[in-house]
């Protein structure tokens, strides 16, 4: 998510009251975008694409404004809270640090009314943070994309097929049923697919897509950096089609997929490794052995790699001692 979108949504302190807000004509749901930054217009057009309308965004930085009229074409620019009071469907994509004041403040500015729908999109939140709106009987959601947004048109189109995490309030009641009902049509309506997650494990679920996602960054441009520092031109060709195996494999089979020095136990290829990156590259060094060790983990324990075999790893990724 663009930082711009946390700036955008530090406007709605001190804001008026206003009418409530009236569905054009024709729309199936007025919604309301805070803040105009690469989640919330994404987002935002697809729902556009569903055949809602985009009333209005909340959009300070010159990025922001320029992917509001980019993605959300019409929207009138307004503070937070006279976007929330103008909308059927509040969909706020801050980050995760803004978004509890940002429900304090928007909950105590008189912009909600029972029946609003209210989204936000961090992936770490269920519907607690929700809690001050909710006071207000609105509709609590939680809506996380399981994809990177860049803010680009192009990321509407990856949407579809992507995965969407959904939480609402648990319970019986039919308020309950009826949020997850509503998260789950959204999403549908956007082209994605819908996935429970539970309030407790979203802090869980976010770690993962976090650890596999951005951390598949630093791997891939660590390993870049490496053919580079060899004198090994087009990193990025090279490693192309490997990566793109690799992961595929991964994916479709798990840890057998594992290949390479560590599966094989061949410790002595794996010391080699060491010994020039300590000397070469000692800052790429710990995550090796950190991953390396990893690796022959789930290799032992999925019978991949014998017990013996492993020891004799775990012994190559030794932290050389100093002179």
């Amino acid at each position: 998510m663009g930082t711009d979108a946390g700036e955008d949504a530090g406007r709605w302190e001190g804001a008026g009251a206003g009418p409530s807000p009236t569905p054009r004509e024709g729309s199936r749901l007025a919604v309301g975008v805070v803040s105009a930054g690469r989640v919330g217009a994404v987002l935002g057009a697809a729902l556009a694409n569903a055949g809602h309308t985009v009333v209005a965004a909340s959009a300070v930085s010159r990025a922001s404004r320029a992917r509001a009229e980019e993605l959300l074409p019409g929207a009138e620019i307004l503070p937070p809270d006279e976007v929330v009071r103008r909308a059927d469907l509040a969909l706020l994509a801050v980050p995760d640090d803004v978004l509890p004041g940002l429900v304090r403040g928007l909950a105590a500015s008189d912009c909600l009314r029972p029946g609003q729908i209210v989204v936000h999109t961090c992936g770490a939140e269920g519907v607690g943070v929700l809690a001050p709106a909710a006071e207000h009987d609105v509709l609590p959601i939680a809506l996380h994309p399981a994809m990177t947004i860049t803010g680009r048109a192009e990321d509407v189109t990856r949407l579809a097929g992507a995965c969407v995490g959904i939480t609402a309030p648990e319970g019986l009641s039919e308020d309950a049923d009826a949020a997850w009902l509503v998260g789950e049509a959204l999403v549908v309506e956007m082209g994605a697919e819908p996935v429970r997650v539970p309030e407790a494990a979203r802090p869980l679920y976010h770690a993962a897509l976090a650890h596999g996602a951005n951390h598949l960054t630093t791997l891939v441009r660590e390993a870049a950096d490496l053919l580079s520092g060899a004198g090994i031109e087009s990193a990025e060709r090279v490693l192309a089609p490997l990566l793109s195996a690799a992961l595929d494999n991964a994916l479709r089979h798990g840890d057998r997929a594992l290949t390479g020095p560590v599966v094989r136990g061949d410790a002595g290829t794996v010391a080699t490794h060491l010994r020039h990156l300590d000397e070469r590259a000692p800052e790429a060094a710990p995550l090796y052995r950190a991953l390396a060790r990893r690796t022959a983990e789930r290799a032992r324990a999925g019978g991949l790699l014998d017990p013996a075999a492993a020891q004799d790893v775990v012994s190559a990724l030794a932290e050389r001692p100093r002179p």
